[in-house]
């Protein structure tokens, strides 16, 4: 359970912090391109945007920028986290399969030194022709 304070010091939150701030940074300037580009074109062709006063262009020059950073910022993050799951998955598999291969090793080793043997049935010459002749009558 995290306690009060320790989201400063967790990596894993820091880093998609970062994420989205990037993505908020890189949505803000896209958008904000595009909606520089829409609010030029209605200045040449809109008398009504024209008659707008500065402080309301510039309010809809920003609104496009953080409507941007918004999307951004959400795609970037739910892109990372998806990222992060599949890294998580893929470690867990590696560590499930090392445990596997030390069993394995550990198996092998015994039934070398006489120990033990295996539990799987080891394929005899016997039940490979037995199968071959009730095939084949």
């Amino acid at each position: 359970m995290r306690q009060h304070g320790s989201l400063q010091n967790d990596e894993e939150i820091n880093a998609a912090a970062w994420e989205a701030a990037r993505g908020a940074v890189t949505g803000a300037v896209r958008w904000g391109i595009y909606s520089g580009l829409v609010g030029a074109a209605a200045y040449f062709y809109s008398p009504i945007y024209r008659g707008l006063t500065i402080q309301f262009k510039v309010f809809l020059q920003m609104s496009g920028m953080c409507i941007g950073s918004m999307i951004e910022a959400d795609q970037r993050l739910r892109l990372y986290e998806t990222q992060v799951r599949r890294q998580k998955r893929l470690q867990r598999d590696a560590a499930v399969w090392q445990r596997y291969e030390a069993e394995f090793e550990a198996r092998r080793a015994a039934i070398g030194q006489g120990q033990s043997e295996m539990k799987t049935p080891a394929l005899r010459n016997d039940n490979v022709t037995h199968f071959a002749k009730s095939d084949g009558e």
